[in-house]
């Protein structure tokens, strides 16, 4: 599709220069009052619509022309159009003679269909203060317009008419005025709801990354300092594993930042991210990872390992990294079982310890951010002490029920 295709091309006042449009709204305004009187004379004279120079001319053209040119205001002032309307329809009306009576009654149904389109207009871009008090004022102006120059029985001449128009008029134009102003609000409130999900998400990320791999260089700084001066080979393992697990961290913050930045229109698809979402290849790595920190893992896999949707491999790897976080910082255990089952509709994962000191309750972030986690995909979470001592946490993930973009973590 190229850039003159129709569904490409701007609207047409977007493609009029700002100084066209400008110069086509006040040239209206300035020939308005010419036309008028030229109008005013020729429907006036010998009691004829016009006269013998313009008898090629229709009669409706220059009335409608008249109630026309004001239009060219409509956006920028719309109440000056309507005032501009009502002294051409005042002056049009009073002109006409009365010999005249179709010709008249035609014009009224003209002017009638004209102000109330403005008047319509003005309730759907005005407050209803100001739409009310303009209705009013035009409908009072138009019934006595009406009685200028009134000539036989067309109930155009009668206030039932203008008054019943000039309501439907208003009530459609602050229908449509009513109708913007919701689906603002609806618009306004999907950008705060999509700044508050953005901002848990950012939340669960950066605590997953920081509190696990802190927790990791923590443990082994201490184990370091202990060992330094007796255990110079040990000592040394534990600074690789801090350097290590710094990388890892740093890694993963990078990739946080540079999805909050800005992707330039000439970056290729997919360089937003400086690196890839962990997944559940990296289970061994942090099982290792842990190890290292005085906790062994043990993982066990069952079911057909295949390819799951990044965001539940993602959601299921998050759940394992905080559980076992959980063990290393709370359980006072020296080991636990991270166990990944694959099955037919789900995937389930569980993390279980046998320590004596129970991990952090239900009010803790890390908690919170599982279960938020596990929910925004429709599974299933729980988290709490096991009967036989020790604490499990448990997360079934569904891997055939559709979950919605927006609600969807990254």
């Amino acid at each position: 599709m190229d850039a003159t295709s129709p569904a490409l091309r701007p609207p047409l006042r977007h493609r009029v220069p700002p100084a066209a449009r400008t110069v086509l709204a006040w040239g209206g305004i300035v020939v308005f009052p010419l036309l008028l009187v030229l109008t005013v004379g020729i429907i006036s004279s010998d009691g004829r619509p016009y006269v013998n120079v313009l008898e090629s001319v229709p009669r409706y053209l220059l009335p409608v022309i008249v109630m026309a040119l004001p239009a060219t205001m409509l956006r920028r002032s719309p109440l000056t159009t309507l005032a501009l309307m009502l002294v051409g329809s005042a002056g049009m009306t009073g002109a006409i003679n009365v010999d005249s009576p179709g010709y008249l009654g035609d014009l009224r149904y003209l002017q009638l269909f004209a102000i109330d389109l403005v008047v319509g207009f003005v309730a759907a871009s005005r407050p209803r203060r100001i739409s009310v008090g303009v209705a009013v004022l035009a409908l009072c102006l138009q019934i006595a317009i009406g009685y200028v120059n009134p000539v036989g029985d067309d109930p155009v001449f009668e206030p039932e008419i203008p008054i019943l128009a000039m309501v439907a008029a208003w009530m459609v134009g602050n229908s449509v005025r009513a109708r913007r102003q919701y689906a603002e609000a609806l618009r306004a409130q999907a950008t705060v709801q999509a700044v508050t999900a953005e901002r848990l998400r950012i939340a669960r990320e950066l605590h997953d990354i920081v509190a696990h791999s802190i927790g990791i260089i923590a443990i082994q700084a201490g184990v370091g300092s202990r060992v330094m001066d007796t255990q110079p080979a040990e000592a040394r393992n534990a600074l690789r594993a801090i350097e290590a697990t710094s990388r890892d961290t740093l890694a993963g913050l990078r990739r946080v930042l540079g999805g909050l930045r800005p992707v330039p229109q000439d970056a290729e698809p997919g360089s937003a991210s400086l690196h890839p979402s962990p997944g559940l290849a990296d289970v061994d790595r942090l099982a290792a990872t842990t190890s290292a920190a005085g906790v062994r893992v043990e993982v066990c896999w069952r079911g057909d390992r295949r390819p799951v949707p990044a965001d539940i491999e993602l959601s299921a790897y998050r759940v394992i990294q905080e559980a076992v976080t959980n063990v290393v910082r709370h359980a006072g255990t020296a080991r636990c079982r991270v166990s990944v089952e694959y099955r037919a509709e789900d995937l389930h994962v569980e993390v279980t310890d046998d320590g004596h000191a129970a991990p952090v309750s239900g009010t803790g972030h890390g908690i919170i951010g599982m279960r938020e986690r596990v929910g925004l995909l429709n599974g299933e979470f729980s988290a709490g002490p096991r009967p036989g001592g020790g604490f499990r946490v448990s997360a079934t993930l569904p891997l055939v029920d559709p979950v919605p973009a927006s609600a969807t973590p990254r």
